[in-house]
């Protein structure tokens, strides 16, 4: 059974161009973000945060308060999603504006990741974390970026203009940044750690 997909925009930088929104069976966002889809005349399924940001609620879209300090709410709403039965979920705007905002959001995506399918889209590409072994397609010319958050280890890449062979990645120590893919395919597989890989257009 084909697994339903979450369209879901954060407060970050919104993207320029806004995805068909005939792929996806659910449209969220977080109050903050919840004006830009005003804007582009986009009705989410729901809305959820603590509404400190809204100069007025929204009539006939549904809202969820979700008040706990505790925990952003980016967290609060994935909470949401997996209630729900959602596990594959696509993010757009985590990135950009206040870094740390940035930073916490890869958190976020850290602590969820075992339990949802979560990539992350900018202007520029793709970006998550990745599995253990992973295979992409539709990569030939397109730069590829391997972060380690914070150490990945024993890494094997094939496709890659650079290619790594049981190496090791240590932020601070040595990164993997704009490679190119020479294939159409590419292979990723590492044995520990994390691994944040970035596919560009």
């Amino acid at each position: 059974m084909k697994m339903k997909k979450v369209f879901l925009l954060l407060n970050g930088e919104k993207p320029k161009k806004l995805p068909d929104f005939h792929d996806y069976d659910l449209i969220c966002a977080t109050d903050g973000a919840y004006q830009y889809l005003k804007k582009n005349k986009v009705k989410p399924d729901f809305i959820s945060g603590d509404f400190d940001s809204l100069e007025s609620m929204p009539i006939n879209i549904k809202t969820i308060h979700t008040p706990n300090q505790n925990f952003t709410d980016f967290d609060k709403i994935l909470q949401i999603l997996f209630d729900k039965g959602f596990f594959l979920i696509d993010v757009f705007g985590a990135s950009g504006k206040e870094q740390d905002h940035f930073l916490g959001n890869l958190h976020t995506v850290i602590k969820w990741k075992d339990k949802l399918k979560i990539t992350l889209f900018d202007d520029f590409g793709i970006y998550f974390f990745g599995e253990k072994e992973c295979v992409f397609t539709e990569c030939l010319k397109k730069t590829i970026s391997l972060i380690p958050f914070p150490t990945a280890t024993k890494i094997f890449t094939k496709g890659l203009k650079y290619n790594l062979y049981n190496e090791d990645l240590n932020f601070g120590t040595k990164i993997g940044t704009r490679n190119k893919a020479l294939e159409k395919t590419v292979n990723i597989s590492f044995k520990s750690g994390e691994l944040l890989v970035f596919i560009n257009h």
